[in-house]
């Protein structure tokens, strides 16, 4: 009797450990057969602009964001005469607005060239735990308003006949991927249209390839660099004309502070400019000759959603 009490205890336990055995199988296969739940990444970059140029970030929806975005003059110029740059400054004051959490409109006004931007950017696809990267598509318009015959940064002489000529156009895509905590990088495919150029050697459309990336050093700070390089032919534009070809590529090189409600962005950068016009395809700066300006973006979110005004 003993040895059949030991034997069906024995039965008990096989069969106990067997269907243990089986249900670890049948919920690893109802694992792998169901979908997994999509991670959105968040906060690639820690703002819209990177330094002069954009990120593929957007903002959220009935969020307000306005731009403080501050340039001196060139460190070349002097201790005594300028005080490195410091002596003189150029601004630009922005508003975005987030439409949606993916599509946001934007308006600024750059005391360079007296300029008005308006641009729009939406991200089509984001970054996830099933998708590798997020893109977004961003399109600007720059409207010059200097006076007819002004002279330009490269020394050319301007001239209007209708206001139309006074437009840029620039379309981007912006590539980002967020390759861990500290690491954040970007391609921007970039094409602009400006209706009149300086002089007929002057191509009215550029393509320029930007990139740039983020490595944060702790929760609250961040370096960043921006580069872009424009596809013209220095060439054949000296060989036409006697003279080198007057613009240059950008790079940037910053460190930004979040305080949480605020972004500081604080940089030096061969490029004076602050719409997509200037330090993409005007850039007279050259990092070889000294023209660096250093720079500070302010960046404040404020949240119009009602929600938050009941709170």
């Amino acid at each position: 009797m003993n040895v059949l009490k030991k034997i069906i205890a024995l039965v008990i336990v096989l069969f106990s450990v067997h269907a243990a055995y089986g249900q670890d199988d049948l919920l690893q296969m109802l694992n792998e057969e169901l979908p997994k739940e999509t991670v959105y990444t968040q906060a690639t970059f820690k703002a819209t602009r990177l330094v002069n140029g954009q990120t593929m970030e957007t903002i959220s929806k009935n969020h307000l964001n306005f731009w403080i975005s501050h340039r001196f003059g060139s460190v070349n110029s002097g201790f005594i005469s300028n005080f490195f740059g410091l002596d003189e400054a150029r601004i630009r004051l922005g508003l975005e607005y987030g439409i949606t959490d993916r599509l946001l409109v934007g308006v600024g006004r750059s005391s360079e060239e007296k300029t008005y931007d308006f641009y729009t950017k939406y991200k089509l696809l984001r970054q996830s735990n099933v998708f590798p990267f997020t893109l977004s598509a961003y399109g600007s318009m720059d409207l010059n308003t200097m006076a007819t015959g002004y002279v330009m940064n490269s020394e050319s002489q301007m001239k209007f006949y209708k206001n139309s000529e006074r437009l840029t156009y620039t379309s981007q895509l912006l590539i980002g991927r967020k390759f861990s905590e500290k690491i954040s990088m970007q391609l921007v495919p970039t094409f602009l249209h400006i209706n009149k150029v300086e002089n007929p050697y002057m191509d009215n459309n550029l393509f320029s390839l930007g990139m740039g990336g983020r490595y944060k050093v702790s929760n609250r700070v961040t370096l960043s660099a921006e580069y872009y390089y424009n596809f013209t032919d220095r060439d054949a534009y000296q060989l036409a004309t006697g003279t080198p070809y007057p613009y240059h590529n950008s790079l940037s090189l910053g460190v930004d502070i979040d305080t949480g409600g605020h972004v500081f962005q604080l940089h030096f950068t061969n490029a004076r400019g602050m719409v997509d016009r200037h330090f993409i395809a005007l850039n007279t700066g050259t990092w070889e000759n000294a023209d660096i300006f250093y720079g500070f973006n302010i960046a404040r979110t404020f949240s119009l959603s009602r929600d938050n005004k009941n709170k």
